[in-house]
């Protein structure tokens, strides 16, 4: 089905939307003394939302502490004997980007005994068997909210290429060039596309959408918007715009900002 996407004015007002949604969610994880399973990318399009959750923590002093932060996935590189993730010490890392966007920034402002443990950031490896991180999140519950953003040139979603199946489960995959270019606008430090990864472990389009209980999607730039004129229009999962799983997810909402809208009133 099409979803109606929220036009908010600015990247921070859509950030503090979700954030109030995931705030809202944890807390009601929290005084039911359950764990919380947060589905996190890295990259730009998530950065407000991050900051807006922070600024929420220290309004209302949240207890994290049952709070897992799974990420989407992450870059690896080729070995002898098969494949290992980048060095988290990197910019491009996304488990890199977990710790310091999302674990520190969030502990940062929780009273000591709510921060989020270290060992409650997860990510996906490339050396275990594709579906094992499926299987974890399976096993801690699902994943109670996922965000979600979507690639500018090819619309992937985490690290899932263009053409990627309905029943993918968590994998190694190889990146299309439009991924590692939009890669290149992400991570200045990487200077030409001979040094973008040509790899990365990914969750799967079956795991976006069969494990997660409620998704949001966050789409701000002016840059983005023939990728909201697509997610817009779109009705079902169509693998050369992999963003689109987000159709066919629980509870899926659409925050996008006026600049990201530009090109809406020709989608609908």
């Amino acid at each position: 089905m099409r979803i109606a996407p929220e036009i908010l004015d600015t990247p921070d007002d859509v950030g503090r939307a979700a954030a109030t949604q995931i705030a809202d969610a944890i807390q009601a994880a929290s005084a039911a003394g359950r764990t919380f399973v947060l589905g996190c990318p890295s990259g730009r399009s998530p950065q407000t939302t991050y900051e807006q959750l922070a600024a929420i923590v220290a309004e209302r002093g949240l207890d994290l502490s049952r709070v897992i932060v799974a990420l989407m996935d992450e870059y690896v590189e080729r070995t002898a004997d098969g494949f290992r993730p980048v060095d988290p010490a990197l910019p491009h890392s996304c488990v890199g980007f977990g710790r310091r966007d999302i674990l520190d920034r969030l502990n940062a402002v929780a009273r000591p005994g709510h921060r989020i443990p270290q060992e409650n950031l997860w990510a996906p490896d490339p050396r275990a068997a594709d579906g094992d991180y499926d299987r974890s999140l399976e096993e801690a519950g699902g994943i109670d909210l996922f965000l979600l953003a979507s690639g500018a040139s090819d619309g992937h979603v985490a690290l899932n290429p263009v053409g990627a199946a309905a029943d993918t489960v968590t994998r190694v995959v190889a990146l299309g060039d439009d991924t590692r270019r939009d890669n290149l606008g992400t991570f200045p430090t990487l200077r030409s596309l001979d040094e973008a990864p040509r790899y990365g472990v990914t969750v799967g389009i079956r795991t976006i959408r069969e494990l997660s209980r409620a998704v949001i999607m966050v789409v701000t730039g002016e840059h983005k918007q023939s990728t909201v004129r697509r997610l817009a229009a779109a009705e079902a999962y169509e693998p050369d715009w992999p963003a689109t799983i987000f159709t066919q997810c629980a509870s899926p909402r659409f925050l996008v900002d006026r600049s990201a809208a530009g090109l809406l009133q020709t989608a609908l």
